[in-house]
């Protein structure tokens, strides 16, 4: 696999180069709320307008239908990119149309512009190859080279991730580089013990990778909307809580998965719960006494000094997903105790992307008390889940 470092020692001066970013950045109206991912972009893209390239920026926001929706314009993180970056960033009004091929025609070099969201374009995500090569095409003939940098959508067979890596000299991002340099450490080269924290609302969201992870950790801490499935499968009371009936027999065999094989299971002991959604007025309760007509959105007191101490000799951690609602203060207390026992530790800490890695900005923790914070939630599932990812595979065929 070609790396960022292989493309800069070829020479990039004057050579277009197009980069798939991740720009996939939460939005109140047209302000950015998190720019994280835009961050993380600009390593990759600085280095190659600093060696002179032409550098072409694709990505996507949101999901629009497959057509133009200005309510996923990229023009807000073409205006942050470009604060970041110190110099305007045009953005194009249209993916691979006349304005397109005006804007990239227009670049010098060490110059940094921006296509519009390429899910405008439904080719992008289309299950028809011939339809996603078609969309490959038309970016490929605005550069010389690519460059693989959004490692949030490299679980996704698309045509701005995968098929126009076909179509170019190829290359990995530092980004992606990083990123994958960090998950296979905790899959290859990993200290122990070796414990991971997962959260989130759904249980089947992480089916796989619960499977996966249980041949591999040491402890597993369950906290979030998914805890609820866990605690009914053990026969307890879960009143209003979100609950995936479906998945209670695929949990009760996770359960003596754990237990067969040594795993350590800790699942939350007390639960904050209220009458409805929202309600900040809530009482503590024991997760074998939830009302019936409650539901839990965080765990406890007691449940964050349980998980804050299996956390506090592990050599190795990842996290993914948070412990309740964080976006209400009132239930962030168990996310804000799992991210400070992680800052707290000695252990190589990773946290997964999506909602953890945006609770530890929206709660003002330092982001670099960790040793990593993805960028890709999704992506660093599937990768712990032992799946390949079509993003990285095209790359290294």
């Amino acid at each position: 696999m070609k790396t960022l470092s292989d493309l800069l020692a070829e020479g990039v001066a004057g050579r277009r180069v197009l980069v798939r970013a991740d720009l996939n950045v939460p939005l109140d109206g047209d302000k950015i709320t998190d720019d994280g991912r835009v961050r993380a972009s600009v390593p990759t893209i600085k280095a190659l307008a600093d060696a002179g390239a032409r550098v072409i920026v694709t990505a996507h926001l949101g999901r629009p239908k497959g057509e133009p929706d200005p309510e996923f314009s990229l023009a807000p993180a073409a205006a942050r990119l470009g604060e970041l970056l110190g110099s305007e960033v045009a953005l194009a009004g249209d993916l691979v149309g006349e304005s397109a091929k005006s804007v990239v025609e227009a670049l010098t070099d060490g110059g940094v512009v921006m296509l519009e969201n390429v899910r405008f374009d439904a080719r992008e995500t289309s299950k028809d190859d011939a339809e996603r090569s078609a969309l490959a095409d038309e970016l490929a003939a605005f550069a010389d080279a690519f460059v693989s940098d959004g490692f949030g959508v490299v679980h996704r067979k698309q045509a701005s991730v995968y098929d126009v890596a076909k179509k170019l000299p190829a290359y990995v991002g530092g980004l992606v580089e990083a990123e994958l340099g960090v998950l296979r450490k905790l899959t290859d080269d990993l200290e122990r013990p070796y414990v991971v924290a997962l959260g989130g609302s759904k249980v089947s969201d992480k089916l796989g990778v619960i499977a996966n992870l249980l041949t591999k950790v040491d402890k597993l801490l369950i906290g979030g909307g998914m805890a609820y499935t866990f605690l009914k499968a053990q026969g307890h009371e879960v009143g209003t809580s979100l609950l995936q009936e479906d998945q209670l027999d695929q949990v009760r065999g996770f359960i003596a998965e754990a237990e067969k094989r040594g795993v350590e299971l800790v699942l939350p002991v007390d639960v904050l719960v209220t009458a409805e959604f929202g309600n900040v007025e809530h009482e503590v309760v024991a997760t074998d006494a939830i009302p019936a007509d409650k539901m839990g959105l965080d765990i406890g007191p007691r449940s964050r000094e349980l998980f804050a101490a299996k956390l506090a000799d592990a050599k190795t951690v990842f996290w993914n997903g948070p412990m309740g609602v964080f976006e209400i203060e009132t239930y962030a207390g168990g996310t804000r105790a799992v991210a400070e026992a992680l800052v707290s530790s000695d252990a190589f800490t990773v946290v997964g992307g999506g909602d953890s890695a945006a609770a530890v900005r929206a709660l003002g923790l330092p982001e670099d008390g960790f040793s990593h914070i993805s960028t890709g939630g999704g992506a660093s599932l599937e990768f712990l889940e032992g799946k390949v990812l079509p993003g990285i595979s095209v790359l290294e065929s």
